[in-house]
C-alpha cells in the first residue's frame, strides 16, 4: 500500500493515482466517519462541525481563500454563547489557571505512585516536591484571595508547572515559542469552561508576533524571570 508511510496533513487523506503514486488530496467533509454528540467541535465561523475530520476537510477545501485562512478549531464541544471576558476576569485567570496546572501534575503524580508512565522521572522528583507540600490547599473551587496568598506564600511551587504546560505544547517545531496551533489543543479544550482564555492568550502575546514566547509565557503566569 504506497500510502502506509505517506504523511498528510490534518484535513487532507491520501490518494494513489492510476501510475500507482501517493499524494495528498483534501477530506471530503461528507465521508468522514460519523461522530458522537459529544465529538462535535466549533469553528471559529461560529459553526457546529460533527468532528475535527468535518472541520479540516472543510478548512482544506477552502485553501488559498480568506475564509479557509480564518478557519481554525475554536473549542470542543458545540458552538455556544460565549460570554465576553471582562478586565476584572483576565486578571483573575492566571490564579486559576496556576493552581489548575499545579493540580493536574499532582494528579498525574498520584497515578504514577501505582501505575507509572504520565512522568518522566525528572519530572517526578520536581513534582514530588510540590505534592508533599500541598495539603495546604483541598482540591475544589478556592477563593481568589487564598490563590493570590499562597502564590505569594510558596512561589517556587508554581514556577514549575508553568514552565512545564509550556513545553507539553512546544512541539511542532520544539522553538521556545507557541503557535496559535501549538495553542490549540490547551485552548480548544478550556473555552467553554475559561471564557477568558482566548483574550488571556491574545495579551500574553506582547509583541503581536503571533507567536507566544517562553518569556511572554511567563510574564503571563506572574512567573519571574
Amino acid at each position: 500500500d504506497p500510502c502506509r508511510n505517506f504523511h498528510c496533513k490534518r484535513g487532507k487523506v491520501c490518494h494513489v493515482d492510476k501510475q500507482g503514486k501517493p499524494s495528498c488530496v483534501c477530506q471530503d467533509p461528507a465521508a468522514c466517519p460519523p461522530t458522537k454528540d459529544y465529538e462535535h467541535v466549533c469553528g471559529t465561523d461560529n459553526k457546529t462541525y460533527d468532528g475535527t475530520c468535518q472541520l479540516f476537510g472543510t478548512k482544506c477545501q477552502l485553501e488559498g481563500t480568506k475564509m479557509g485562512r480564518q478557519l481554525h478549531l475554536d473549542y470542543m464541544g458545540s458552538c455556544k454563547h460565549i460570554p465576553h471576558c471582562t478586565d476584572y476576569e483576565v486578571d483573575q485567570f492566571p490564579l486559576r489557571m496556576r493552581d489548575w496546572l499545579k493540580n493536574i501534575l499532582m494528579q498525574y503524580y498520584e497515578r504514577d505512585l501505582d501505575n507509572s508512565g504520565f512522568l518522566t522521572e525528572k519530572q517526578r522528583s520536581k513534582v514530588k516536591k510540590i505534592y508533599q507540600n500541598d495539603k495546604r490547599l483541598e482540591a475544589g473551587d478556592h477563593a481568589v484571595e487564598l490563590l493570590l496568598h499562597d502564590f505569594e506564600k510558596n512561589y517556587h511551587m508554581y514556577v514549575y508547572p508553568v514552565h512545564w504546560q509550556f513545553y507539553q505544547l512546544d512541539q511542532h517545531p520544539v522553538d521556545r515559542s507557541l503557535t496559535h496551533s501549538e495553542l490549540a489543543p490547551l485552548r480548544a479544550s478550556l473555552v467553554p469552561m475559561e471564557h477568558c482564555i482566548t483574550r488571556f492568550f491574545q495579551e500574553c502575546d506582547g509583541d503581536r508576533d503571533k507567536l507566544i514566547a517562553l518569556k511572554e509565557w511567563c510574564h503571563c503566569f506572574g512567573i519571574k524571570e
